[in-house]
């Protein structure tokens, strides 16, 4: 005896929405980034050595000096938070090289041919370079609590920490991205990307307050990125920290920062195979 099953009709499983979708897609991403990190546990211990010869070496020598006005906080304390940003701002700014390694590597031809549209591709890489500078944080809050820094541990604080780290190091491992896709050759990328490193450092408020700059350094402090996601987490990160923007100014830049470099790398990201 024969059986015939009958054809399911054309809208029996109906398309997923374009959202979920897009969302699958940007995890997908995300989550084939983030798995790298289990093939090279030594970079998280690398990562460690930055911010701790800056607030071990650097922090502990400002220290001695009562000139630089940090309010209510010591200078440790008011260190602590810029020196987080700083690490992750270091680690971000050198992601563009990953995509030119995969372009030479063929890889990104591979994804710019998926079903994955760009904005879900660069999006995806954006939030895998946010979660993988977690470690940072990690790494930050040890050396504070070993160095007696007076950390805020409540929960709504800590969240709002990790939430500035992952848009902060999206932010700018999306400028890194478009930087890639515009000079695209790793020594080109390389000598740009140490050229703007320390002046984005320096001119932000990671290691002394706006108001010992002078006026054409307060200038380009009120548009670097780093300037606000510092005054954030110097309100967020240790006990009696205030923010001198308003965290709402915080978020609302660092939000708009990450549109418009996802946008421009996900405009330019096909640029790379041509």
């Amino acid at each position: 005896m024969t059986f015939y099953v009958p054809a399911a009709p054309p809208d029996a499983f109906p398309e997923p929405p374009a959202a979920l979708t897009f969302l699958r897609h940007v995890s997908a991403v995300a989550g084939a980034e983030i798995r790298k990190l289990r093939h090279d546990p030594l970079e998280l211990l690398s990562r460690a050595i930055q911010p701790t010869l800056w607030l071990v070496v650097f922090g502990q020598v400002m220290a001695r000096l009562r000139g630089v006005p940090t309010g209510r906080l010591t200078y440790l304390d008011f260190m602590a938070p810029g020196i987080l940003a700083q690490s992750v701002l270091f680690i971000a700014i050198f992601y563009g090289i990953a995509t030119i390694w995969e372009r030479d590597l063929g890889i990104l031809h591979k994804l710019l041919v998926s079903p994955a549209t760009r904005t879900a591709l660069v999006l995806g890489k954006a939030l895998s370079a946010g979660v993988r500078a977690l470690s940072q944080a990690v790494i930050v809050y040890v050396l504070a609590v070993l160095m007696r820094i007076d950390v805020n541990f409540h929960p709504m604080n800590v969240i709002g920490v990790l939430v500035l780290i992952i848009m902060g190091s999206a932010l700018f491992s999306m400028f890194s991205v478009v930087m890639a896709c515009l000079v695209k050759t790793r020594e080109r990328f390389m000598g740009i990307g140490q050229i703007l490193t320390m002046p984005l450092f320096f001119a932000s408020n990671a290691i002394y307050p706006i108001s010992l700059m002078p006026g054409w350094l307060r200038t380009l402090s009120a548009i670097n990125p780093l300037t606000y996601q510092v005054d954030a987490l110097r309100a967020l990160m240790v006990t009696g920290g205030v923010s001198t923007l308003g965290l709402g100014v915080d978020f609302s830049v660092l939000l708009l920062g990450v549109a418009v470099f996802v946008g421009l790398a996900a405009r330019l990201y096909p640029s790379m195979v041509t």
